[in-house]
Parts: structure tokens; sequence; C-alpha cells
């Protein structure tokens, strides 16, 4: 008899899992892929070279709660993730900050000057709703143009007219010359990769794990009190309304024979190819290595579910999912998938992180807890 069976070994479903278990319960965690990790699993390919097996997964917070909690598990290198994006034959900073608009424009803007400049181009619109609204009434028609539009159609394979304004508020512009793409206190990467991160967070006495396996197959062979599910929720329920939408991604990995491949560690390509971007792993892991691999990613609408797309009729059909979901007794839903949301990696271990605090009434932050030998 387990206390929980968890479905997902990503994020969701392994912090679960170390919680429980280091409050003394058994647990049995089961993952269809062969790996735990989920989507953050790193792996050396063929060369050597240290790469993310499902894209780049940069590790960024303002919580200090959950850097502590994954300190337990990891050391960690400080990291500053930069993109760049290649808009009219030039690699520009992004998101859009003053020095954009310079090298684009061959002005001479700075803090005084730039926000007079995004106000003359600016739309008014006074409640944006979508993501074309988001971005022209901050910044203007010709940079959502060059820098968003044709983007936000291949990542969604939608008009950025039929996307929620959440979506651009992702990568707001800047009136400053910060060109990072992650503003937060605590930006690092693992010392040594995602998966050494897990297999210490999962090195637990009272944790089972089960790869290369669907839970339904052995759903009815376990004896467990309660379930944890972080997998699509739709799925859970056999697609009684449909399916939620998702978008996918075909990665495409190059190793290649030098050591470095090109200017920084992503490159967008809003306006050329079917990619939209391409991925030099070794800036984010800080690898020194003869040869470099890379990844571009082409999105897709078929494939493993990567992205819930925000639109307000997915949205009314994700509710019906979660009244059924709530009214399921004995199953918890956390994560993405199982939640329908879009969030970052850290957002995800705070959702798990007060899941458990919940069904176990625990009291004091998790974080502090101490685990078990």
């Amino acid at each position: 008899m387990f206390d929980y069976l968890i479905v997902g070994a990503g994020f969701a479903g392994s912090v679960c899992a170390e919680r429980l278990a280091s409050l003394g319960r058994s647990v049995v965690l089961c993952d269809q892929r062969p790996h735990i990790g989920g989507n953050a699993y790193d792996h050396y390919d063929d060369a050597g070279v240290l790469v993310h097996r499902y894209g780049p997964h940069i590790f960024h917070t303002a919580a200090k709660r959950i850097y502590d909690y994954l300190s337990q598990f990891t050391e960690w290198r400080p990291y500053e993730h930069h993109v760049l994006a290649h808009v009219d034959g030039k690699l520009l900073p992004f998101p859009i900050n003053i020095d954009t608009v310079n090298r684009l424009y061959g002005l001479e803007l700075d803090a005084g000057s730039i926000e007079a400049f995004f106000a003359s181009r600016a739309e008014p619109i006074s409640h944006p709703r979508t993501s074309e609204e988001a971005v022209v009434s901050k910044v203007g028609r010709d940079l959502y143009e060059k820098f968003f539009a044709n983007y936000t159609r291949k990542q969604w394979g939608l008009d950025p007219s039929d996307l929620d304004a959440s979506v651009a508020a992702r990568v707001p512009a800047r009136t400053n010359h910060d060109d990072r793409y992650f503003t937060d206190e605590f930006q690092v990467m693992p010392l040594h990769g995602y998966t050494r991160l897990f297999e210490r967070m999962l090195d637990h006495r009272n944790i089972r794990v089960v790869l290369n396996t669907d839970y339904r197959d052995v759903v009815n062979e376990l004896r467990f009190r309660s379930m944890i599910y972080s997998g699509p929720v739709d799925a859970f329920f056999d697609y009684r309304y449909g399916k939620l939408p998702y978008r996918s991604i075909d990665f495409r990995f190059e190793t290649h024979d030098e050591e470095v491949f090109q200017r920084g560690p992503v490159i967008n390509y809003p306006n050329e190819h079917e990619y939209t971007r391409i991925t030099e792993f070794k800036y984010l892991t800080g690898q020194a290595h003869a040869k470099t691999s890379i990844v571009y990613e082409l999105p897709t609408g078929e494939g493993d579910p990567y992205y819930p797309v925000p639109r307000p009729a997915n949205a009314e059909l994700y509710r019906r999912y979660k009244l059924l979901a709530d009214a399921t007794p004995g199953v918890h839903f956390v994560g993405r998938l199982a939640t329908y949301k879009y969030y970052n990696m850290d957002q995800v271990v705070a959702q798990a992180l007060s899941l458990v605090d919940q069904i176990e009434g625990v009291r004091k932050p998790a974080a502090t807890g101490t685990r078990a030998a």
C-alpha cells in the first residue's frame, strides 16, 4: 500500500514526491517517458555536449523560498540569460530596450527620451485584450511587425490578434539598457544539470520510481490512498469535452566541430525560416568543449503537449474540465498540463509545494523541512 501514486516525474510530480517522502509518506512516481525530469531533462549527446532534450530551460525566480528549496538538491552557477533577435539583417537585444531601438533606427535615444519615442508610436488602447493590442499599445506598429507578429504566428499557429494579451506581456519592452531576458533576483543554472538535480531530489527510501509506464497500465494493480496527477487534464477524463489545444515543438539538434556556433545563447528569427529560434547549449551550461551542439525549434500543432494556447474559448473548455477535476475524489491536479496554464519552472515548484502543504496540513514553508536520510 502506497500513500500516493504520482503521475509525471517532471518538476510538479517530483517536488510533490520529495516533499511527501520527507513527511514519511510512501510514494510511487510513474512516468511514461524513459527518464525523470519531464521537459527539464538534460543529457550528454553523442559528442559529449550537455543538451536540454526538450529545448532550453533557464531557471529564474524572485522567490527565495523556491531557490532555497531547490538548493537542497543542486549547486548553482550564476547565469543571466540574453537573447538576440535577427531583424533587418541585424542581431538586436530582445526584449526591446534602448539599444534595440537605437541600433535598429540609427538613433541616439537615452532613458530620458525612449519613453517619448514609444509614446509617439504607440496606438492608444485603454484595455488591450489581444497580444497584438498589448504590443502596439506600448511600442507601436513597426516594432510589433518586426519583432512580434511573425514570431507569434510561427510559435502559436495563430495571429496575435487571436491570442490573449498575456502572451506578449511575458516579454515587455524596456526603457533602459538592461538586455537580460529575465530580471528576477535569482538567475542560476544547476551546476551539474537538471537531471542530476532530479536524481538527488528523488533519492529517498520512501520513493519508488517507475519509468516507461503509462499510469493507466498499472493503476489497477497498485494500492494507494490518493493520486497526484500532472499530465494533461483532458486526457485524464478521456477527452470528454474534446481536446484542449496545445502547441508542440519539433526539436532538430546539430553538433558542430567548432567551439562556438553563434553570437549568443538564443537567437530569435521572427521573420525568416520556419524555425523560431536557435539555442546553443554551452552558453547555458558553462561547459568547456571543443565542439558545440545547437537546437532549432520548429513549432507544430502535433506532438507532445508543451504550451497551453491562451484563448478565451480554450479557457472556457478548461473550466469545464476543472469542474470535473474538482469533483474527482482522491485525485489532486498540479502542473502546467493538469491546470492548463503557461507556468515557468519556479511557478510549478511553488504550486507543488503549496499542494503538499495543503493536503498534508503543513503550516510552515516546506523549504524549511528536513529531508529523511
